[in-house]
């Protein structure tokens, strides 16, 4: 029975927000309610939702302080520099224009928004490519491949559902899947130089110095705080920043609240200059975070109410043995192409837990169920979605054809995906 009402609680959540019924949000609260009440479970079901949401407090934490961080070193110019120094170099070369797009997208990228880092990074570099006649799906696919893997980050949306979904730690996710995605990052720039090279090839050199676009690029980028303090004072914060995390000095969500802090009095000493920084990403992070609350209701129900266990015993049970062992594996290669069926709210939050309960019946950590999705689903292949809106603001700044862009995109996506696979096996992130 309470299998039956497990997998009737998640079609009815998947239904509704697959057929945009509801918003996320609202769906997740309203069928946690009334599946609650169906099962018989009115008295407790106030304290499991106060659990699940409890349990995803930290994760809700430390997305508000990393966005709040990162959203501040956008602001104040601290990759600016280096994005003038990289479209200096180009010099009209297709090969090191394309280069150059895969590493500002990475640098974007740490923002850990896929609308913002395609807005900044087609806009840095689209009228180079325009200049050269170069081929706009080569943009569009490099910049896609960067921000997909970089996605991977702690506050960037895949992570976050995932362990909010899972009740898992930021941390246990995300410090092994580091060198993977260092070999997807390499990945995306050997596609990069591939492509390029294909671009020179076809189009040659053109000196671009003295050009009006190339002037009005570099102009546009120009940055006061250069070789000021400020300027290194945050280099040096977000690089100590960096390794700590890595280093595990302190909980995640005290080193980015303590990293902002410290960054938004030195950057905005002024008190009125501080709110106004801070109200001007409170859109971001409270869009997130009241998802992920409402997911915590939906996910303590679903815990709380055993409806999970039941169905992951029903699963198993129709499950090959051969299979079980190598769930992760499965996950990890199915993770991309499921990015075309289920948003990243319907998977993350409706079927990877019953994928990872079911998995835990062989012996495989929950953890790692949650790497091997991250492998792909709404990282690799969130460009690729067309469930996700800021694939749409992707081709739309770039001007392509989504079919087209489909077409091109998928085989370099999918081989960041089988890359990453690998890597996380031989690390041991995923278990074989």
């Amino acid at each position: 029975m309470l299998s039956f009402l497990g997998f009737c609680m998640i079609a009815t959540f998947l239904l509704l927000v697959i057929s945009k019924r509801f918003s996320v949000i609202v769906a997740f609260v309203f069928v946690a309610v009334a599946f609650a009440l169906i099962g018989g479970f009115s008295a407790d079901m106030g304290q499991m939702m106060f659990d699940g949401m409890i349990k995803v407090a930290p994760t809700a934490i430390m997305i508000v302080f990393a966005i709040l961080y990162f959203g501040l070193m956008i602001d104040v110019g601290l990759f600016d520099p280096m994005i003038k120094r990289i479209l200096r170099l180009v010099k009209g070369d297709p090969l090191k224009v394309v280069l150059a797009t895969a590493v500002i997208t990475i640098l974007v990228g740490l923002d850990g928004d896929g609308s913002s880092t395609f807005m900044i990074s087609v806009s840095a570099m689209l009228p180079l490519y325009q200049r050269l006649g170069m081929n706009r799906l080569i943009l569009a696919c490099v910049v896609a491949l960067a921000a997909g893997v970089m996605n991977m980050i702690p506050w960037g949306g895949p992570l976050v559902r995932a362990a909010a979904s899972l009740q898992v730690e930021i941390n246990d996710l995300f410090i092994p899947l580091i060198p993977v995605m260092i070999a997807g990052l390499l990945w995306t720039l050997f596609s990069a130089y591939i492509l390029g090279k294909k671009e020179r090839e076809r189009l040659g050199v053109i000196q671009l110095e003295s050009t009006p676009a190339f002037a009005e690029q570099a102009a546009a980028l120009d940055i006061d705080n250069k070789s000021s303090k400020l300027f290194w004072f945050n280099l040096l914060l977000t690089l100590a920043l960096m390794v700590m995390l890595v280093m595990e000095v302190l909980p995640i969500q005290i080193l980015f609240a303590t990293a902002f802090a410290i960054a938004l009095f030195v950057n905005f000493p002024n008190p009125a200059k501080q709110q106004e920084q801070i109200l001007s990403h409170a859109n971001s992070f409270v869009t997130i975070c009241t998802l992920v609350f409402a997911a915590g209701i939906f996910i303590g129900v679903f815990t709380g109410t055993k409806m999970m266990d039941s169905m992951a015993a029903t699963i198993v049970s129709v499950i090959p043995d051969w299979l079980g062992p190598h769930m992760p594996l499965v996950v990890a290669l199915t993770s991309l192409p499921l990015g075309f069926v289920f948003s990243p709210d319907t998977y993350y939050f409706g079927i990877l837990p019953i994928l990872s309960e079911t998995a835990s019946s062989f012996g495989i950590d929950p953890v790692e169920i949650g790497r091997a999705a991250l492998l792909g689903h709404s990282t690799t292949g969130f460009p690729l979605s067309p469930l996700v809106p800021a694939t749409f603001i992707l081709i739309g700044l770039v001007g392509v054809d989504f079919g087209e862009h489909q077409k091109f995109l998928f085989k370099w996506a999918f081989g960041t995906t089988i890359v990453m696979t690998i890597t996380a096996i031989l690390i041991g992130a995923i278990p074989f």
